[in-house]
């Protein structure tokens, strides 16, 4: 019988917050060149006794969903209500013939929560029928009207509420459905609905770290955070092959196919600039070369899309806890031109590598026609990967 559910909360609109440039709602805005939304999920389909998730959406943000978590192993997202009220309540009914004996309700603007607050709340359930994160109060507290202070009010057994709040899944559910029932729709979170019901709501640590993204300023904080947390590495890659005979196009080059009538030779597609940057990403983990992973005179890669070898590296990174921060490569040819293809490489190797555009760059040289490259007989590429790690690396 499966014991615990994690319901994340991601259908508002954050209008506190604003929208992204781009209109996108802040559970999807990028923490760490992740979505918010990505890593909040992320904590409860790695914490021990969470046997599953369920994301609650708005119904205008699925792709936004499938490109933020369409990856794990999750169970289908499920579309919420007009409020937060609504949309718990919405999950809640989903999950209510699946045999959940409790569930974890969290806010996806909650990106940093860790292992430590959900076991805590997990541990509490098994004596309480509800279990909530909180921090003491610290600041004085006032109550305030038109800008004026009209009351002191004593911080003594205030606390800060934080997500997940966790229930008793059929008592949490019955306490909705009796909120709704009954027009009780103002309540500010699930353990004040919770404790309107008369259940009992234990109280666990907090961590000043599971903050809730409500302004431009708690995300500045949250990737301070992040920063603190891990660190950097940096790896260099080059690579070189010299051109096929006439009529060997088109040149594979940046994860694209460049109008060249010459291609590049190599065991693989030979396109050096991907090369570059898998040696760089391997470099970073100390973990070889590409050559040692895919030795060149294994049949199997005869021909082979590079983007494959890139994209063993880049699984290897974020298995180990990383993720690519920035990519300068450099191509060194006298032929062809790399200038009008620029943008397209750059936003070949941002999908490759799962990161946005902005965090690469391509330039291009020559060698003045010095050597072999300067005579215009292949093509060289280098690259420089800065890669992060939340935390040390595994």
């Amino acid at each position: 019988m499966p014991g615990a559910v994690a319901l994340i909360v991601a259908a508002g609109r954050g209008a506190r917050f604003g929208a992204g440039a781009d209109g996108t709602a802040k559970q999807y805005r990028r923490l760490g060149g992740r979505p918010l939304l990505a890593r909040a999920v992320q904590a409860f389909a790695e914490a021990e006794g969470i046997d599953a998730v369920r994301v609650v959406i708005h119904d205008d943000d699925r792709a936004l969903y499938d490109d933020a978590v369409g990856h794990m192993d999750l169970l289908a997202p499920v579309v919420g209500g007009a409020t937060r009220q609504d949309s718990v309540r919405l999950g809640l009914e989903s999950l209510a013939d699946d045999g959940f004996q409790t569930v974890l309700i969290h806010d996806a603007v909650r990106p940093l929560v860790d292992a430590g607050v959900i076991a805590r709340v997990l541990a509490a359930l098994a004596t309480h029928a509800g279990a909530v994160p909180a921090l003491a109060a610290v600041d004085s507290l006032a109550r305030a009207a038109d800008g004026i202070v009209t009351d002191i009010v004593p911080r003594d057994a205030l606390w800060r509420a934080q997500t997940p709040q966790g229930f008793a899944f059929a008592a949490i559910l019955a306490a909705h459905r009796d909120a709704q029932d009954q027009g009780q729709g103002d309540f500010s979170d699930d353990a004040a609905v919770a404790t309107w019901a008369g259940l009992e709501v234990a109280v666990v640590a907090g961590s000043e770290d599971n903050l809730k993204i409500t302004t431009e300023d708690d995300l500045a904080r949250a990737e301070r955070l992040l920063a603190a947390a891990g660190g950097y590495r940096l790896g260099q890659g080059f690579d070189v092959h010299a051109f096929g005979p006439e009529g060997s196009g088109p040149l594979r080059l940046g994860g694209i196919d460049l109008p060249f009538d010459r291609g590049l030779g190599g065991h693989s597609d030979a396109d050096a600039v991907l090369h570059a940057v898998t040696d760089a990403i391997l470099g970073a983990l100390a973990e070889g070369d590409i050559g040692s992973h895919f030795p060149p005179g294994d049949p199997a890669w005869k021909d082979a899309d590079s983007a494959r070898f890139l994209g063993f590296a880049r699984d290897r990174l974020g298995a180990r806890g990383g993720r690519v921060s920035h990519v300068d490569v450099t191509i060194i040819c006298e032929r062809p031109k790399i200038a009008p293809h620029r943008d397209d490489m750059r936003r070949r190797l941002a999908e490759l590598l799962e990161t946005e555009t902005d965090r690469i760059s391509i330039k291009a040289t020559t060698t003045e026609g010095l050597g072999a490259l300067g005579k215009g007989d292949g093509i060289a590429a280098q690259a420089a990967v800065t890669v992060f790690f939340e935390g040390p690396a595994r």
